[in-house]
């Protein structure tokens, strides 16, 4: 299904922001450090799977549910 890469990283960032930008900003970071920059990502956005592994992969690392 197109763009769940993108909504798992809105979700991540969401969950761990909750609605503060500072936050929001070090999240982003820390996704893009990661490996992951959650801009490259779109609504229409193919899914690959490696990539789905390695955002739900850091999503654990973080403490979020995805």
């Amino acid at each position: 299904m197109p763009g769940q890469t993108r909504r798992m990283l809105d979700s991540i960032v969401e969950q761990r922001s909750k609605g503060n930008p500072t936050l929001r900003a070090v999240t982003v970071t820390k996704l893009i450090l990661k490996g992951i920059d959650p801009d490259r990502f779109t609504a229409t956005s193919p899914d690959d799977a490696t990539v789905v592994a390695k955002v739900r992969a850091i999503a654990a690392e973080l403490g979020v549910k995805v």
